[in-house]
């Protein structure tokens, strides 16, 4: 089974990536955080390597650091996700807001990723936690979750601006920020004005 691979990126697209290992090309799939800090194409990469093995397919799941391919372990054990929408999950939240979301029971964080509806975010919360108690241990650095009203101006707010160009995980943690902090109910476009501000400084 492969674990680990290093070579010469020889194509570079959003979801997966052809490393030159050898004389060999690897096709791999990539979550958006580890596309994002990829080189140029001619450069060496290095990425910890999660094999998936069936029948009539063999597939190489690509990640730059540990706790995101554990994360995909842990996600594709729970019913009805599997290793595409594993990295789907692991492209709208960062490993660390996904621990979090899970820790606090934040559903609603969840559900603003694409692919994850209401039954779907709920069975992770259940599931993760039960499987992998050390989670939870978070103490007081857990986020709050948002309040119900507030998952569609998230999710719009971050597609807005991941569109725009920024990062799903910086996106995230700007819009999750303003949300918290604003004593009324923001509108989509001051939300996005905001959140520029910050991620333009």
């Amino acid at each position: 089974m492969i674990a680990w691979l290093k070579g010469d990126l020889i194509e570079k697209k959003v979801d997966k990536i052809i490393l030159n290992v050898g004389g060999v090309g690897y096709q791999v799939h990539v979550p958006l955080s580890t596309y994002y800090i990829l080189p140029d194409k001619g450069k060496e990469v290095s990425l910890l390597i999660y094999t998936h093995v069936r029948e009539d397919l063999i597939s190489l799941y690509g990640f730059a650091n540990e706790a995101e391919r554990q994360w995909f372990q842990h996600l594709i054990r729970i019913s009805g996700i599997g290793p595409r929408l594993a990295i789907n999950i692991l492209s709208g939240i960062s490993s660390e807001d996904l621990k979090l979301a899970i820790a606090s029971g934040d559903a609603t964080r969840l559900q603003a990723i694409p692919g994850i509806g209401k039954k779907m975010a709920a069975r992770m919360v259940v599931e993760l936690k039960e499987l992998y108690p050390s989670i939870t241990e978070t103490g007081s650095t857990a986020s709050a979750p948002l309040p119900e009203d507030a998952s569609t101006l998230f999710s719009d707010a971050v597609s807005a601006l991941v569109n725009l160009g920024f990062k799903p995980q910086e996106s995230s943690k700007a819009v999750r920020k303003i949300l918290a902090e604003s004593p009324d109910s923001p509108v989509l476009k001051d939300i996005i004005k905001t959140a520029l501000k910050s991620l333009q400084r």
